[in-house]
Parts: structure tokens; C-alpha cells; sequence
């Protein structure tokens, strides 16, 4: 075999590679993905806030990161996204929340129509301060070879695990509120396409 039909071989090998490892790896669609949390203010007062920018992948070793731009939470109030960025998110210091966990690989492989409900538990990072979460979360194949992940049930999160009480304390003051919940109900639907 010449060298360079023997070069022209390798090459064809390693784009082959190249190209099915890039097929393997999921990619987070944010036009086909929300995150949502819900505030509490003043014992009985819901409202529904979103985080408008993130990104995300999920690995074909089952390697998932998630992270949130703190900068697009969205509270349909001006002020008080400017407020939590600052006094609660420290943004400043901390650009991003980050979720990162080893979910099983055979879940990146899901046929089209296939439904799996799974616990998936790993490590959150708000403000520089980590905790373990874990969410029930719902899978569902899709037939382009993307995969649905929806929470099943909305997770909690604690202020104090991510050494928030001082930053919704400020909130509450700067607000002249009675109280602000410091358990937040976290939902999410993430579409992962390859």
C-alpha cells in the first residue's frame, strides 16, 4: 500500500471517529428547553421566575453539566432582577450556577417514544457554595435521536445549603417585605439533541 493511500485510510478512520463521537455527544437546545423556580413572599405570595440562558451537555459516558447564566433571571420585574443578581446571586463574583452528575450511559440512548423515570443526583453550585441535589426527573426519547428530560416533581432548594440567608434577608429589607421563603421549588424541561 502507497503512503499515500495508506495516509488517505488513516484520515477517512479519523474523521469517522471524529464525526461519531461528535454525533454521540447531546447538546442542550435552549430554544426547546425552560428553567423555572418559584418565590415566596410575604407567607402567600407565589410567583413564577425563569432563567433565560444556559447551556448544557450530556456525554455519551453519561457525563452531564448544566450551567445557568445568573445574569437572564427573569422576574418580569426589572429592580428585583437587578436585586437578586447583586444582593442574592453575588453575580459580581459569580456568573453562574452550575449542575453537574454521572447519570447511567444507556439513558443517552433512548429509542424514539421510550420513557424512562430516573432519579438523577449530583452537585449544584450557587454563589461559590455547593451542595448535593438530586431530581426526579422524566426521559423521553424524541425521533431525531434528542432526548426530553422533564422534573417529574419539582425539587426544593434551600437558601441556607447554598449560604444564601444573608443575600434573601437583604432581598426582604431592601423590599420592606414580611418574609421571603427561603425554600425554593426548582422545575425544569431540558431537550438534548446530538
Amino acid at each position: 500500500m502507497s503512503k499515500s493511500i495508506l495516509s488517505s485510510v488513516v484520515l477517512s478512520i479519523a474523521l469517522s471517529v471524529s464525526s461519531f463521537n461528535t454525533l454521540a455527544q447531546l447538546t442542550l437546545d435552549k430554544a426547546q428547553s425552560t428553567v423555572n423556580f418559584i418565590s415566596t413572599k410575604n407567607e402567600h405570595v407565589s410567583e413564577t421566575h425563569t432563567f433565560d440562558n444556559f447551556s448544557g451537555e450530556l456525554s455519551e459516558q453519561g457525563k452531564l453539566t448544566i450551567t445557568i447564566d445568573i445574569a437572564s433571571v427573569e422576574t418580569l420585574v426589572p429592580i428585583r432582577n437587578e436585586r437578586m443578581q447583586k444582593m442574592l446571586f453575588n453575580m459580581s463574583d459569580y456568573s453562574s450556577a452550575t449542575f453537574t452528575a454521572q447519570v447511567d450511559p444507556a439513558l443517552t440512548k433512548l429509542e424514539a417514544g421510550e420513557m424512562k423515570r430516573v432519579t438523577v443526583a449530583g452537585e449544584m453550585m450557587i454563589a461559590g457554595n455547593k451542595a448535593p441535589i438530586s431530581f426526579e426527573v422524566m426521559l423521553t426519547g424524541l425521533k431525531d435521536g434528542s432526548i426530553n428530560a422533564t422534573t417529574a416533581t419539582p425539587t426544593i432548594l434551600s437558601a441556607s445549603e447554598f449560604n444564601l440567608d444573608e443575600g434573601v434577608a437583604a432581598l426582604q429589607k431592601v423590599a420592606n417585605l414580611k418574609s421571603i421563603s427561603k425554600s425554593v421549588p426548582l422545575s425544569f424541561s431540558a431537550t438534548f439533541s446530538r
